[in-house]
């Protein structure tokens, strides 16, 4: 197997993003976020993110692209597309797998476990999910459908729908958040309003369910912010059923977070066809709604 790129950070390069420094390497920063973003890029031997501020000295280490094709992915769950053709696939993800290399999280992503499975082609996830929150993903298989449908994820032509088990009950039959969140000024590790950071986030839902203690909500993203609906909803007292960061761990049996990626509707960059797919609750979140059906204690 072909051995790494090696370079050094040099002064001049110093306090520069990892994506700038390797605009050189690759052709175009696009290209560079790619790589970052399929787990080829390495600093000083751990993942980066494409913001990473390098420093003189560090070492960026740049794997041959037949290293992304067959990664080790350990044990794959089953993930047979929910739609695909040359340009684009949707896998239904299951809860406990990572969108894309992370820290922590080198391997066993979708992202690698779509390219080990689609060799020939260069896959780019137009979205994420949250680790622990599963249903429909979209990827592209090209770089020019990558860049068509993130533009017009940008420009909210593609509907996303999440089904939400939340505490409580909504004052409301629907409603829109409109609230600015970001990485929470006490908190690294969560995202909330009290931030110095703040990014406009706008979350729409609808109730289809009233329970005793909770309610089954509909909710649709017309911005997609890192933890977007689980903080929204939390700040409006419904916080989303065994979500350990933002509401209650382990109610009505749950080991994660009651959030489901349940409906993609888009029109095809190339074909101009109209695509809507959904995605039925998995059972652990089925068997979650009848205990609350049921008037059980979360």
């Amino acid at each position: 197997m072909p051995e790494p790129t090696r370079i050094e950070v040099s002064a001049a390069h110093a306090d520069e993003r990892l994506d700038r420094f390797l605009v050189g390497h690759f052709g175009s920063r696009a290209a560079a976020q790619k790589a970052i973003e399929t787990g080829l890029v390495r600093v000083d031997g751990e993942l980066r993110p494409k913001r990473w501020t390098l420093s003189e000295g560090e070492a960026v280490e740049i794997l041959p692209p037949v290293a992304a094709e067959m990664p080790d992915v350990g044990p794959q769950p089953h993930l047979e597309p929910v739609y695909i053709d040359q340009w684009i696939v949707v896998s239904d993800k299951p809860a406990g797998i990572v969108s894309h290399p992370a820290p922590g999280h080198p391997t066993g992503t979708l992202a690698q476990i779509l390219q080990a499975r689609l060799p020939h082609s260069d896959i780019g996830l137009v979205h994420r999910l949250d680790r622990d929150t599963s249903g429909l993903l979209i990827a592209a298989l090209d770089s020019e459908t990558l860049r068509e449908l993130r533009e017009r994820l940008q420009r909210r032509e593609i509907v996303r729908e999440y089904t939400a088990l939340v505490m409580g009950r909504p004052k409301t039959a629907e409603g829109t958040i409109e609230a600015a969140i970001g990485r929470d000024s006490r908190s690294r590790t969560k995202v909330s309003t009290r931030t110095d950071t703040p990014r406009g986030a706008v979350t729409h839902f609808e109730t289809l369910e009233v329970l005793d203690q909770a309610a089954l909500l509909s909710v649709r993203l017309e911005t997609g912010r890192t933890h977007q609906i689980r903080v929204h909803l939390s700040e409006i007292g419904l916080p989303v059923a065994g979500d350990p960061t933002y509401g209650r761990a382990g109610a009505w049996g749950l080991s994660r977070q009651f959030l489901h990626a349940s409906r993609l509707h888009f029109t095809h960059t190339v074909t101009g066809e109209s695509i809507e797919l959904r995605s039925e609750l998995p059972e652990d979140l089925r068997e979650a709604l009848e205990l609350a059906r049921r008037g059980e204690r979360p």
